[in-house]
């Protein structure tokens, strides 16, 4: 962020007032009631458990692709303890083409975890959740929050891109969630406990929805009128250059493809079989190494590879 943009922020967080906090709430949960999609971890059924799965598989992954593997994942797993008392090759087979696969490990130690300390229950303490293995303060915060209703500042890339320009009068939040993003969340909670975790649902939505990256709506959005960045003419990003991920040719592509192999074989592979996948062999190796290193791949004796036992 530029000097300008970075004191628009320090300036809404010291004076939360200004970005007109509680004529938010109504309309954005208003907005919300009227549109939010009916996706599976938002039904009561699903648990603080389906929640909790729901945000380890949303990262980095939009919803589309993740719906067929959760609804996958809960039919074989709808408590953690079904998931501890499997080896955690499992859970990254059941991964899939999810994308970064070391989410299901730390899953998988999340929910040994939840089995062991918490009776194969996920618990309702938010320091609790923060000290489960592979939780951070996003993911401790989203449980409490959609899982218990509980009034927790939840910051996830939609929600902070709502706040930037809601708030602060800026197009993009900063590359990592800042001290003074993290106090104007908290300025704008509702003080009861319900209407908090209904805002912030909604304020996720609506990043989602409408108060996207790219091509945002100001047409449907329900705070337009209140927006700082909008009555300001909206401003260009005064930061770094914003770049789109790549993949293809990537060492996270060829690490997709030597899992695929062994995601999909009923026991070790050989050397030869993972060799298959991609022709040159310094980045080839370089990949396996990576996952050998993360947990993600056992070797064997005899040249052998397998998932995690």
């Amino acid at each position: 962020m530029t000097e300008t943009t970075t004191a628009l922020a320090g300036e809404a967080a010291a004076d939360p007032t200004a970005a007109h906090a509680g004529s938010l709430h109504a309309p954005v949960i208003a907005w919300f009631d009227e549109h939010a999609r009916d996706l599976p971890w938002r039904r009561p059924e699903a648990g603080a458990w389906g929640v909790m799965v729901s945000e380890f598989m949303l990262q980095q992954t939009p919803v589309s692709r993740v719906l067929p593997v959760y609804e996958q994942w809960l039919a074989r797993w709808p408590r953690p303890a079904g998931l501890a008392a499997e080896a955690s090759g499992e859970a990254v087979r059941a991964w899939g083409r999810l994308g970064y696969p070391r989410r299901a490990l730390r899953l998988h130690g999340a929910a040994q975890a939840i089995t062991e300390r918490h009776g194969g229950d996920v618990p309702r303490d938010h320091a609790q959740l923060l000290a489960l293995p592979g939780i951070g303060e996003y993911t401790a915060a989203a449980v409490a929050s959609f899982a218990y209703g509980q009034r927790h500042a939840v910051l996830d890339t939609n929600v902070r891109r709502v706040f930037a320009r809601a708030a602060a009068g800026i197009q993009y939040p900063p590359t990592a969630t800042t001290a003074a993003e993290r106090k104007l969340a908290r300025a704008l909670l509702p003080e009861d406990d319900a209407t908090a975790a209904r805002w912030a649902a909604a304020s996720m939505e609506l990043g989602a929805l409408v108060c996207t990256a790219r091509n945002e709506d100001c047409g449907r959005c329900p705070i337009a009128a209140q927006c700082a960045w909008r009555l300001s003419g909206k401003p260009a990003h005064q930061g770094a250059a914003r770049r789109g991920q790549t993949y293809a040719g990537t060492d996270r592509q060829v690490r997709g493809k030597l899992l695929a192999v062994l995601r999909e074989a009923e026991g070790p592979v050989p050397q030869s079989a993972l060799d298959a996948v991609w022709h040159e062999p310094v980045q080839r190796a370089r990949a396996l190494d990576g996952l050998v290193a993360d947990g993600l791949v056992e070797p064997l004796d005899g040249g052998l590879y397998r998932l995690p036992g």
